[in-house]
């Protein structure tokens, strides 16, 4: 959670004890650890405006998606604050991504901070209502007051400074330089040269400040530079050498893909860009797409390379397409109890899809094989199926329900930590067993009784 930037470390820690303790009335959460700020050489620094709690917790009378709503729900009570919901490592994978610790970062580009921001606001507030988008906000610009020292070139050509002493002057004087370290025991500080507080304290003190011209006399800053004090942004972030502001969202109770497309099409629509302002989309759903497209392609392979398998084993183009049958048939179940479930085509459910495959492939081979076994004996077509049948039907059994039975507790133990990814997975594939079983024995055997009966007439 996040202050505004510039807030006393003091206050800030006042606030993220007032967010443990709201936390700790929540049945179930355990308990509650705290970082505030962290150090400027450290990985993912940040202010001491801004304050992580890690937050053990238990399930019990209510699922994971009701509990996080709860969490938001009461910490957005708290005035002045910013919230964002989600995991230690999935935030670390989002800053490595994105620049951020969430979800999706709309990144508005551009010159003008006052414009981008103005513009960042317009399209925060167009895509609030986005069904499924959280925990949304608009990367703070806080004013902060600043004395700004602008050299005026004519004058230093007068007197002779060259520029970059002017500039030695103003970052080593005031801004201090470092010039050593310092060791007491086990610590290290470092050993900074600059003006005492008397002559760098205030605006006037510093338009005092005497500077040597080139004929060797000293004279006022004030004459060679304009010193004002002025407002400016409390920082300035960049990204390819552009200004940016970072708009971030996390998504909750939909897919993310759907979720940036909606998003997409809501920026596209409403917010008009002036000239040179740009807006561009990082997050997950960017790793999310290249895993999709390489899934796909794996999908196509591995189809592809069935076909091949059980064409070399039958070396009967139509045998092996009546046993592909069996791929559509494990969709359906797949696809259902992804639509019962979560409703979110992810990709631990697509990999479930690949491994259905293989499974529905599998019922398949056993029933085709069994019927060309009895086709030799010269039966009848209606004998060769029956008999098929029932000779195979005790094994696609057991092996279907031995793999469903393994498969159960981590479908049912989705909200367990730990099960994000086992848990759709498992999902996909018992749907997925058990069309492809119970269809696989009614599809099949009418496929295959049609073949017999058109052979047995031609």
């Amino acid at each position: 959670m996040a202050t505004y930037p510039g807030v006393a470390i003091g206050e800030s820690d006042k606030i993220g004890s007032e967010a443990e303790q709201i936390l700790l009335e929540i049945p179930e959460v355990i308990t509650t650890s705290r970082k505030t700020g962290r150090a400027e050489l450290a990985e993912h620094s940040f202010g001491a405006n801004v304050s992580e709690i890690e937050v053990p917790f238990e399930l019990k009378d209510r699922p994971r998606v009701a509990f996080l709503e709860d969490v938001r729900t009461r910490l957005n009570e708290i005035p002045g604050v910013i919230i964002e919901v989600g995991q230690p490592i999935t935030h670390r994978i989002d800053h490595m991504l994105s620049g951020t610790r969430s979800n999706i970062a709309i990144k508005l580009f551009g010159n003008d901070l006052r414009k981008m921001y103005s513009l960042a606001k317009d399209i925060e507030g167009k895509i609030e209502d986005v069904p499924g988008v959280v925990d949304l906000f608009v990367e703070q610009q806080v004013e902060t007051p600043q004395i700004q020292i602008r050299p005026r070139r004519e004058l230093l050509a007068r007197y002779g400074i060259p520029v970059h002493e002017f500039n030695a002057l103003v970052s080593a004087g005031i801004g201090g330089i470092k010039v050593s370290d310092v060791f007491e025991g086990e610590k290290k500080f470092d050993l900074v040269l600059r003006f005492r507080e008397n002559y760098r304290d205030d605006i006037e003190s510093i338009r005092k400040l005497m500077i040597d011209a080139a004929n060797g006399k000293k004279i006022p800053l004030e004459q060679v530079a304009e010193i004002r004090s002025a407002s400016g942004p409390y920082s300035i972030n960049r990204e390819d050498v552009r200004r940016k502001i970072v708009i971030s969202a996390n998504v909750a109770g939909r897919d993310l893909r759907s979720v940036v497309n909606d998003i997409r099409t809501r920026v596209n629509q409403e917010v008009s860009l002036p000239e040179g302002y740009i807006v561009e989309y990082g997050g997950q759903f960017e790793s999310e797409s290249r895993a999709s497209r390489t899934l796909l392609l794996t999908s196509i392979g591995a189809i592809l390379l069935i076909f091949l398998i059980l064409y070399q084993e039958f070396r009967n183009t139509r045998i092996a397409a009546i046993i592909l049958l069996n791929l559509p048939l494990a969709l359906i179940g797949g696809v259902f109890a992804i639509w019962i479930t979560s409703g979110v085509i992810s990709i631990p459910s697509i990999i479930g899809f690949i491994t259905l495959f293989g499974i529905a492939t599998r019922n398949g081979i056993l029933l085709v094989s069994r019927y060309l076994s009895i086709k030799e004996e010269k039966l009848p077509p209606k004998e060769v199926i029956i008999q098929g049948s029932l000779d195979r039907l005790n094994p696609i059994l057991m092996t279907a329900l031995s793999a469903a039975l393994a498969l159960i507790p981590l479908a049912v133990n989705g909200n367990l930590p730990g099960n994000e990814i086992q848990s759709p997975m498992a999902i996909v594939i018992l749907g997925g067993l058990l069309s492809a079983t119970v269809l696989n024995l009614f599809i099949i055997p009418i496929v295959f009784y049609s073949r017999l009966k058109k052979e047995e007439r031609s």
